[in-house]
């Protein structure tokens, strides 16, 4: 039995080292992505990677396995927190990582080329634990808080236009931008369960924190002759900018009678104000042999310019119903959120009011108050899928949409899981899906996103009496 625990314990750590490899490591490859250049640029997911494999759907969602207690942090809804209870038999803190691998193709309405990039980044960091006492569990009442750091957008940007000026010359512009948001945030969440048979629970959450980040963007102009040797512009606008923002959710757990658990959720990111430094600079350049730019003189330089961004509210409200046995969990989810009301220095941007529907279901082979040292019985099989509206438009909206699954996957053993509630997973998902087409836009981005995550549940803070 030693030699079974030790490489199990062996496989988790290296499944862990895998991760964290992958999480601080960007692929050689160059990212780019056109329609970043407006808003604030590419949106990232608000979910953990369980749930991005049946969709993304979050209100109503908190992970419970066979035991009773959750294996995964809701990252969209804080209400979720309050299910993290401090009773006798399980008290745990869970500490969950995530990231992504973006495979992205570029394709024109104007020929038949194509683009196709990679990039892997991390995708959330979050740590979750109770704070209820022993007290507290005995009326009926939990606590838990979270903290976390994850990214928000990202800018990613390199495109070549060719043209001509009239009279003059023929011209070659290259845009190009990086940058993007991230925020820092502290979860609390709060559980109340009703008295009686039916032990209804009421879930209420609130979150905060600070977002902040940074957007750079080049304009290279350059006018090609075989015989006069023109001076290259560059026009460079970077910023930087931060503020606080809040959020707010509800849930509520309906036992059925002898057919399962439904849940309701919904949840509020508000509208929030961020302040912003803005620099801005004109000069002629050349470039040097390696192809990096080297600064000629300055035409034009404005420093520290403030300013504000007014972010947009996003509203959520969904459901997740559970069978009785705890095999079957099925949701959905529909958001909106009012991009029309985005300002960058008081002027509106491309965006537009969007909204987003998403479905899933998961299967659980583990019954409930049933034994089993089958390993395939304690893997998590999930689908879903979501459709709506990109929030940047240029000439017409863009609608996105994609298939998703994936499965999670225990590090622990069947022991474990059963008698201490301690559970080590290895998340996946996988999205194959599309934003726009070519009938629409000039340029439709096929994406296909592989997500990796490490969830670990376990008794950190506590002091044993005996094991």
């Amino acid at each position: 039995m030693h030699s079974v625990n030790s490489i199990r314990f062996n496989y988790r750590s290296l499944f862990l080292m895998l991760f964290l490899g992958l999480a601080h490591c960007s692929l050689k490859a160059q990212d780019n992505s056109p329609y970043s250049r407006f808003g604030l640029g590419d949106l990232y997911f608000g979910q953990n990677i369980a749930t991005r494999s049946m969709g993304g759907f979050s209100a109503g969602y908190v992970d419970y396995g066979i035991v009773g207690a959750p294996f995964n942090i809701n990252l969209n809804n804080p209400a979720a927190l309050g299910s993290l209870s401090n009773t006798k038999n399980f008290s745990n803190t869970i500490f969950d990582l995530g990231s992504e691998v973006n495979v992205r193709t570029l394709k024109s309405n104007v020929d038949a080329t194509k683009y196709r990039s990679n990039n892997a980044l991390m995708s959330y960091m979050q740590i979750a634990f109770p704070l209820s006492s022993p007290a507290m569990e005995k009326k009926g009442k939990s606590m838990a808080m979270s903290l976390g750091l994850k990214p928000i957008s990202r800018i990613s940007y390199k495109v070549e236009k060719n043209g001509r000026i009239d009279g003059i010359d023929s011209t070659s512009t290259l845009y190009e931008g990086n940058g993007g948001l991230n925020q820092a945030n502290a979860s609390i969440g709060f559980r109340i369960i009703g008295k009686g048979k039916s032990k209804n629970e009421l879930n209420i959450g609130v979150s905060s924190g600070y977002r902040f980040g940074s957007r750079i963007l080049n304009t290279r102009l350059s006018l090609i002759n075989d015989t006069v040797d023109y001076y290259r512009s560059n026009t460079e606008v970077s910023a930087r900018y931060g503020g606080v923002f809040l959020e707010a959710g509800l849930q509520y757990l309906i036992n059925l009678k002898n057919s399962g658990r439904l849940r309701l959720g919904a949840y509020a990111h508000f509208n929030h104000t961020m302040k912003a430094n803005e620099n801005r600079n004109v000069e002629t350049f050349e470039y040097d042999l390696n192809g990096g730019v080297v600064k000629i003189d300055s035409i034009l330089t404005t420093a520290e310019v403030a300013g504000t961004i007014e972010m947009p509210s996003t509203y959520g409200f969904g459901f997740t119903y559970q069978s009785k046995n705890r095999q079957w969990l099925i949701g959905a989810d529909y958001e909106m959120s009012d991009w029309s009301n985005f300002k960058y220095y008081g002027i509106s941007d491309r965006t537009q009011n969007t909204w987003m529907l998403r479905m899933g279901t998961e299967y659980y082979p583990a019954k409930v108050n049933a034994a089993s040292n089958q390993y395939w019985n304690y893997i998590k099989y999930r689908a879903g899928f979501y459709y709506g509206l990109d929030y940047i438009r240029i000439d017409q909206s863009r609608n996105r949409y994609a298939v998703t699954f994936g499965a999670g996957f225990p590090l622990t053993t069947p022991r474990l899981i059963q008698t201490r509630g301690e559970y080590v997973a290895l998340n996946t998902s996988f999205e194959i899906g599309s934003v726009g087409n070519t009938k629409v836009g000039p340029i439709m981005e096929n994406n296909l996103r592989v997500n990796v995550g490490i969830s670990m549940n376990a008794r950190w803070f506590q002091k044993r009496s005996y094991d």
